[in-house]
């Protein structure tokens, strides 16, 4: 796990090397343990170690093939590198590491671009050919690991995190108004675009491949930086049924393997605890492993809490596990004032908000980071089971595609209305105005059936785009907020076998009352339909049947629980005074672009208690940080 950063000059101009070790000490925190460059002419790559898998000096990076024509700086993990490692000896390749970006190397060299097929794991790299002048950029089939790129003029400069872009004298930073508008409709953004014009993030499952020379052997500053999709979720209901015995069998043995296959580290590791059935089964089959395991818990102070929110609190779980596992445990508890004293340090590192109120995951990953370099989360255990069963529901009796896009988008605006985003984005509309959010929704899909006709084809549609836009979200946020503390965060979950049995797992083994559900319209009023839009202990339900060998059923069997902070309370109670200060306040950086009147209309609903703007008002304050810093 590391940190990587580069520059290429299409006019042929030699790269600076201050310049490009500026790009790298601005990415220090994603690997202390080293750095690393290498120029030749007008290529520049940049790394940052954080040794993990063979520490020794031969890991250093960036790595050159045995015969000096290849040149890679990788940040990641590939989890079957022993496996390739074997095919490759087997091939003819020497090795002279014990590590996996040296596998990664010669993968490319060997498979190409097919190579990326082939990993199972987490990745984002460059890698230059000195004999074909190309360039390859990718990243991982999920989007764990994110990769940003810039080009402007003459230059073309990529980053583990923008800040590294930055670093170059003339990089712009122009706000883009066009992402801003996309974040305030879905505190998301869907599309490749950043907060600042320019630069992009590769999407996940997508690489570049640039040719910088022509048949002449001349460079070219038009080069197109075409982005190729080589992988993509497909959920879909199998063509030949197992009986419901199999399928858990099944769930079971590939759950266990991915763990195990996440645990190779030549470092510490550890695993997040928070209490719920995702992190706890993974710490259960961890344990197994690593007597002592550390684990690491963030509970709440709930004294000024209210309603909903006094049930956020999971430390009495979490420590109930923990003396099941035998675990070395450790747990922090946040208070109201706790997200104020964060806000500039984590603003900096997130470099842009996305999906939830993250504040909770940056003291996770500190709290962790202090005793371990590698930790374990549960992430992505939802979006592939169907963990959020109130929000497919909504949108599984329709008429057509398109019916189903108008509900799907209607519950996707998770801030602001249109209506009200061109009230607050008055001042700057005319930027905006040609943006089309729910196009922009809509285009999440890349096939379009012109006819879906049963609840498990909508369900599997809405698992499609949550697994492409909200985990991708989650994804960008924890890597930033955990390498932001030298931590490397791995998400068995994810292992390709385990997500291909996901992606083919029939809907009623994930979901109950379908048949339910189809008699429903949601659009009369009644009590019935009531029960299936609300949380419930609906959903994951092959899940939670497979765990209950490794944890309590008080666990599998209770309702679902989001990871986040009592804010709802606390912004018009104890931390009332600094949104008041930060949001009411007429020189905030937000308001060069946003309606002042309108921006405190919606914030002053949440706090005199007439509207739930929770999210809304943390998006206003890390969005406000994130300006200051432009």
């Amino acid at each position: 796990m590391c940190g990587i950063a580069g520059i290429i000059n299409f006019d042929g101009a030699s790269v600076s090397p201050p310049i490009l070790k500026r790009m790298t000490d601005a990415i220090i925190h994603r690997g202390p343990d080293g750095e690393g460059h290498w120029i030749e002419n007008n290529i520049g790559f940049g790394h940052r170690r954080l040794a993990i898998i063979d520490p020794s000096p031969l890991g250093h990076q960036p790595m050159l093939s045995s015969d000096n024509r290849y040149i890679l700086s990788y940040n990641g993990e590939i989890y079957n590198f022993k496996e390739l490692r074997v095919e490759l000896v087997t091939a003819g390749f020497q090795f002279h590491s014990q590590t996996d970006t040296e596998v990664v190397l010669n993968a490319l060299i060997h498979w190409g671009v097919k190579a990326l097929d082939r990993f199972n794991g987490m990745f984002a790299f460059a890698l230059w050919d000195r004999k074909e002048q190309t360039l390859l950029l990718a990243r991982d089939r999920y989007g764990i690991k994110p990769l940003y790129y810039a080009k402007w003029g003459s230059v073309l400069l990529f980053g583990s995190e923008q800040k590294a872009i930055l670093e170059h004298p003339e990089a712009p930073r122009e706000p883009d108004m066009e992402a801003m508008l996309e974040y305030f409709t879905f505190q998301n953004i869907f599309t490749d675009k950043t907060l600042l014009k320019n630069i992009k993030l590769l999407p996940a499952g997508h690489y570049i491949n640039l040719s910088l020379a022509d048949k002449h052997n001349t460079y070219r500053s038009d080069s197109e930086l075409k982005q190729v999709q080589y992988w993509d979720y497909h959920f879909r209901e199998p063509e030949h049924r197992a009986s419901d015995r199999e399928y858990k069998e099944e769930l079971d043995r590939l759950f266990a393997q991915a763990v195990n296959r996440q645990l190779v580290a030549d470092v510490e590791l550890g695993s997040y605890l928070s209490g719920g059935m995702d992190s706890g089964s993974i710490t259960a089959v961890a344990s197994q492993s690593f007597p002592n395991l550390k684990t690491f818990t963030c509970g709440f102070d709930l004294s000024s809490a209210s309603g909903l929110e006094l049930a956020f609190d999971e430390r009495v779980n979490a420590e109930a596990m923990s003396y099941r596992f035998k675990t070395e445990h450790y747990e922090m508890v946040l208070k109201a004032g706790d997200m104020e004293r964060c806000l500039p340090s984590l603003a900096w590192h997130l470099e842009e908000p996305r999906v939830g109120q993250s504040y909770p995951n940056y003291y996770m990953a500190q709290l962790a980071g202090k005793f371990v370099k590698v930790v374990l989360s549960g992430a992505g255990g939802d979006e592939l089971f169907a963990g959020y069963p109130w929000r497919y529901y909504r949108a599984v009796v329709n008429d057509d595609f398109d019916h189903y896009i108008e509900k799907y988008y209607s519950y996707w605006q998770r801030m602001v209305s249109n209506n009200d985003l061109k009230k607050m984005f008055a001042p700057v509309w005319n930027d905006v105005k040609d943006v089309n959010t729910r196009d922009i929704f809509r285009d999440v899909f890349v096939t379009r059936p012109e006819e879906l006709g049963t609840p498990e084809e909508y369900i599997n549609h809405s698992l499609y785009f949550e697994a492409k836009t909200f985990l991708h979200g989650l994804f960008v946020v924890e890597d930033k907020l955990s390498m932001a503390h030298s931590l490397e965060t791995r998400v068995p979950f994810m292992d390709n076998d385990l997500v291909d049995f996901a992606m083919q797992c029939p809907i009623n083994l994930k979901l109950n009352n379908l048949t339910d559900v189809m008699r429903i319209n949601e659009n009369e009023p009644g009590d019935k339909q009531a029960h299936f839009f609300q949380k419930t202990n609906d959903g994951k339900q092959i899940l939670r049947n497979a765990m209950e060998k490794y944890i309590p059923k008080t666990i599998t069997e209770g309702e679902k629980k989001g990871f986040s902070a009592p804010d709802a309370s606390w912004f018009k109670g104890e931390s009332i005074d600094f949104v008041k200060r930060r949001l009411l306040n007429k020189n905030a950086a937000i308001y060069d672009y946003m309606d002042q009147n309108i921006v405190e209309q919606l914030v002053n609903e949440h706090l005199n208690g007439s509207e739930n703007k929770r999210l809304l008002i943390w998006s206003l304050l890390n969005v406000d940080e994130c300006l200051r810093r432009v």
